[in-house]
């Protein structure tokens, strides 16, 4: 097949870029012919605020240029990822304009959220869900910001008003069934959202002993850092190794038995998945799919993570990790001990969580899910 790629990227590299560069090259491997057409966020520095707000609602550059591209590269289909807000859902008409039909993966809920995390003041957050985002308006979901958010509603208001959202898209991708759950829930035509879950291309790493515990992500509110800092500081001398940056970087601050390695390679955060006894997933918003979650499988790792929507789903407690309560510090706590106290058990969960991702989340599985898709995609085209 034919496929061209479309995707803003972020100013900070991400999850998100991490998945797109995976995909490419996993469908290049298989002798697909993939082309890109990509726009940067860095691109907004620098744009005026009515220029922004004008470009969310509708980009006639994405219109022109896109259908350009499928003119000159004749895809079968195009495959969506992040569109906001350089992109804008032009995009969708651009497609439907030259009759190619469109793969639009699903990576958070800016479909129905402002700040696209179902968060807010630390809590989640579903007011939005169902009807059009006015009270994340009200509350200044997107950045903080009235007239920014504003704009990214009238963005929504717009395109759910004329349809693009319901008859443009051919498949949606969840990245699992709660997601895909939380997006019927907000309108979007269940049956044309599929579930396929992200994935890693790793071997199965060495025997090795396990000392420890890991974090890795970044160092934010919402990934529930400061639930960690507060968990490991009631455990002595219990070792974390954190690996990433962001503003609560210093939470640790003060922890003697913290070290923070700041934000590193994928071949440095592998081996020390592959060293931990476990990873802490500490999350109190409703993450679509931690990509680190599968790593750790990979490395034959367990994880501790929080209870909350598609964490729970993903990880089987018992079996391949540990849940605790969202943001509840002392359950988290006791967790990690029980983890540092119970080595065999540990490494049993290890070896299902190792199983687990040959099962579901490896390259070859993942290619012929994601084949399947374009194909039904392009059926019903």
């Amino acid at each position: 097949m034919r496929i061209l790629f479309v995707h803003n990227t972020y100013q900070h590299r991400g999850g998100e870029d991490a998945v797109v560069e995976s995909e490419i090259a996993l469908l290049r491997s298989h002798g697909h012919e993939v082309e890109t057409w990509f726009r940067s966020n860095d691109d907004v520095i620098g744009m005026s605020t009515p220029s922004l707000a004008r470009n969310t609602l509708w980009s006639s550059r994405t219109h022109y240029e896109v259908m350009d591209r499928v003119r000159q590269f004749q895809p079968n289909l195009i495959h969506a990822h992040n569109t906001f807000p350089l992109i804008s859902p032009s995009l969708y008409w651009a497609a439907a304009h030259v009759s190619v039909p469109v793969v639009q993966t699903l990576h958070n809920f800016r479909l129905m959220c402002l700040n696209a995390m179902l968060l807010r003041e630390g809590r989640v957050c579903e007011d939005c869900m169902g009807h059009l985002p006015w009270r994340g308006v009200t509350h200044a979901c997107y950045r903080g910001s009235r007239l920014a958010s504003s704009a990214l509603a009238g963005m929504l208001a717009l395109h759910r008003g004329i349809g693009t959202y319901r008859n443009k898209v051919a498949r949606y991708i969840a990245l699992n069934e709660f997601c895909r759950s939380k997006f019927i829930e907000g309108g979007l035509p269940a049956e044309r959202i599929v579930v396929k879950p992200n994935f890693v291309d790793f071997d199965k790493p060495e025997s090795t002993d396990r000392l420890g515990l890991l974090f890795v992500g970044r160092l934010s509110a919402e990934k529930g850092v400061a639930t960690l800092a507060s968990a490991i500081s009631k455990l002595g001398n219990a070792q974390l190794r954190v690996i990433g940056d962001g503003p609560e970087f210093d939470s640790f601050s003060g922890l003697e038995s913290v070290v923070q390695l700041g934000r590193q390679p994928g071949e440095t955060v592998r081996k020390e998945m592959s060293c931990a006894r476990a990873l802490i997933v500490p999350s109190i918003w409703y993450e679509n799919f931690p990509r680190t979650i599968v790593e750790s499988f990979a490395c034959g790792t367990p994880v501790i993570a929080s209870r909350i929507g598609s964490i729970a789903c993903i990880i089987e407690d018992g079996r391949t990790g540990l849940l605790f309560d969202p943001a509840d510090a002392q359950d988290l706590a006791n967790k990690m001990a029980w983890a540092l106290e119970n080595p065999e058990n540990m490494a049993e969960m290890g070896r299902c969580a190792r199983q687990r991702y040959e099962a579901e989340f490896s390259a070859e599985v993942n290619y012929r899910k994601l084949v399947e898709i374009y194909e039904d995609a392009i059926r019903s085209g």
